[in-house]
């Protein structure tokens, strides 16, 4: 089956809505748009063959972590900073990150790396969770608890 032509739409997709989310001044436009990316991301993993972490990524972030930013953004104020004005610090670090990752995937032997993998499936991948990462697992939760906490706590402070 020829993946040329859906690759390239789901890149484009993925891309605008990435930039849309790094450009936008209206956060929860922004936050919107990173849903767009992360729903782009979820078609490249299934476009792949890779069903389950495509689900894991409609699952956990369209579903949890992109529902947890935009109540973040609509339940904290807003920021009175200066707006417009190119944050030039982040950028530095954002291109030195792409530069990283970048230089790690040149050095990395893709070909060797895709033919010994075997594939798991998702009962090893549920023992896994439910064995050996329980109490990692057990911690992303009380840490995601905390700051929607968090963040009803200076929703109330604001209202005082």
């Amino acid at each position: 089956m020829n993946t040329g032509i859906p690759f390239i739409l789901i890149a484009v997709l993925t891309l605008a809505g990435a930039l849309a989310a790094a450009m936008l001044p209206n956060l929860v436009h922004a936050a919107l748009s990173l849903v767009l990316a992360f729903v782009g991301l979820a078609a490249f993993y299934f476009l792949l063959g890779a069903e389950f972490v495509g689900l894991v990524q409609v699952i956990v972030y369209i579903g949890a972590v992109a529902v947890l930013i935009v109540f973040t953004i609509l339940l904290t104020r807003p920021a009175s900073g200066h707006r417009g004005e190119m944050n030039w610090p982040g950028a530095v670090v954002a291109l030195a990150v792409m530069a990283g990752l970048l230089w790690a995937l040149a050095r990395t032997n893709l070909t060797h790396a895709a033919a010994t993998a075997t594939p798991l499936t998702v009962m090893q991948v549920g023992q896994s969770l439910m064995t050996s990462y329980v109490w990692p697992l057990q911690a992303v939760g009380i840490v995601l608890t905390a700051a929607l906490i968090g963040a009803v706590v200076l929703v109330m402070e604001e209202k005082r």
